[in-house]
């Protein structure tokens, strides 16, 4: 118990230490790091699609009473859609557009956030890198290499720290947004598809 308490503290500590190394741009890129994983870990739980069986055999599966309680995004538009479509047949489609569009700014939800976080994590890097530049040449303009100790060393560490965390923010980021990208369109597809099915048959889809 002990030894796991000394290591969390180890850990801790050395995060700290990595931290303040780094300079003043470190903790902008911590607070960006946490705020990307807050918007991917919403996200991915926003674009449950449900069921993976097609839209076409769903609709048949809701519309006959045989599925069970919606448990994702394009179940719950397919309930949804065929609800409206049973109170309602004149203008169709302009009451699925209304009532979809929570389902599409639900699939569009942190999408801005994430890509504004993974543009700007790599510039703030390169601004701990100029900053860890700028020391550096003030140490050797100032003829201080010779009276401070550590002057070019820390200015390297500190544009160095900055770079990595800077690119270990965006990588997973980047990586991360395009499969979430990838799912978004195709939840989308599918919610376009179920309107489109909805109005074309007058009866139970097949």
């Amino acid at each position: 118990m002990a030894l796991g308490v000394d290591s969390s503290a180890g850990f801790i500590q050395a995060s700290l230490d990595y931290i303040r190394a780094g300079g003043g741009v470190m903790p902008p890129l911590v607070v960006c790091a946490g705020i990307l994983w807050y918007a991917i870990g919403a996200r991915w739980m926003m674009l449950q699609r449900g069921s993976r069986k097609n839209v076409r055999v769903l609709l048949k599966k809701y519309s006959g009473g045989r599925a069970k309680t919606p448990n994702g995004i394009v179940d719950q538009a397919i309930v949804r859609g065929l609800q409206i479509k049973s109170s309602r047949t004149a203008h169709l489609r302009r009451y699925l557009d209304e009532a979809f569009s929570d389902f599409e700014s639900q699939v569009r939800a942190y999408a801005t956030t994430i890509t504004v976080v993974v543009a700007i994590s790599p510039l703030l890097g390169l601004l701990g890198t100029v900053s860890g530049m700028i020391e550096t040449f003030s140490s050797l303009g100032g003829m201080s290499l010779y009276t401070q100790s550590g002057g070019i060393a820390a200015g390297i560490a500190t544009a160095l720290f900055t770079t990595q965390l800077g690119l270990v923010v965006a990588v997973p980021g980047v990586i991360v947004k395009s499969i979430l990208d990838r799912r978004q369109h195709q939840i989308e597809l599918d919610l376009s598809q179920i309107k489109d099915l909805l109005v074309s048959t007058p009866t139970d889809p097949h």
